[in-house]
């Protein structure tokens, strides 16, 4: 996990402002610090060098480029660390979906990409997103994302089990192996971990695309609410890569716009 040096204040408090010393509004943004939980590929995890890759961190770092500014990424163990943001640990959460439930404690940035959620299980199982179908089913979610949140908020009380995964490699595997009946996951991660490879042969995306305020459809960029300038200026940044083409170079090998598989 990437260490940096830190204030000395209680992430958890909101008093940690006092005892750092932040950039005043005539000083020249020089770092942005990204934080991103390196176990969700292709969009942050880390290679057998143990270096952050993915096309988020190709974002940030296009970014900050843009910017003229260094990138410093923070590896945490969940995406949704706002006392740690709110702490000033990092300046940023990097590719988060905006959900109300979110913007209460953080405002976005401009959408980065969309991405769309689906169940997936086996191609014989007859299953369906659907809470008569699921009842009594095993369901796996990535532990900390807006899939578990959804699916436990919306689902569990109705008799589905949900189980959590650090890793998509380990609930690919155990869904595999018939541990669990279903996963709820993004369309471009779930290929990734299962449905391209030889052990994926058997299993297909079940039902139409599941759509909720919970889940979203897009990823942005988290920022603390005061921090509007820098908001404003990730805002400006992304716009400048779509217009140069260097947006486009970027996201087109992960696949985004593959239109998802259907029964």
């Amino acid at each position: 996990m990437v260490s940096i040096r830190v204030c000395v204040a209680p992430a958890l408090s909101l008093l940690a402002a006092v005892f750092c010393t932040p950039s005043t509004a005539d000083e020249p943004r020089r770092e942005i610090r990204f934080a991103v939980a390196a176990q969700f590929p292709p969009f942050q995890s880390r290679n057998q060098h143990d270096q952050l890759v993915g096309l988020n961190i190709d974002l940030g770092n296009a970014l900050c480029q843009q910017l003229s500014v260094r990138c410093t990424w923070v590896d945490q163990v969940l995406m949704e660390s706002f006392p740690a943001l709110e702490g000033r640990r990092f300046d940023a959460i990097m590719g988060m979906a905006p959900t109300s439930r979110r913007r209460q404690w953080v405002n976005f940035t401009d959408t980065l990409y969309p991405f769309t959620t689906r169940l997936v299980g086996r191609k014989a199982s007859g299953l369906m997103p659907t809470l008569q179908s699921l009842r009594g089913k095993r369901v796996g979610v990535l532990l900390g994302s807006n899939r578990e949140a959804f699916a436990r908020i919306k689902w569990a009380p109705a008799g589905v089990i949900i189980k959590s995964f650090w890793l998509n490699d380990e609930l690919a595997r155990s869904l595999v192996a018939g541990h669990i009946d279903a996963t709820l996951q993004g369309t471009v991660e779930i290929r990734k971990a299962l449905l391209d490879t030889a052990q994926g042969q058997d299993f297909d995306f079940l039902g139409p695309v599941v759509s909720a305020e919970l889940l979203g459809d897009g990823a942005a960029i988290a920022v603390r609410k005061p921090d509007t300038a820098l908001r404003q200026d990730l805002n400006r940044a992304l716009e400048q890569l779509r217009q140069s083409g260097e947006y486009q170079r970027i996201v087109q090998p992960y696949n985004l716009n593959e239109p998802p598989s259907d029964q």
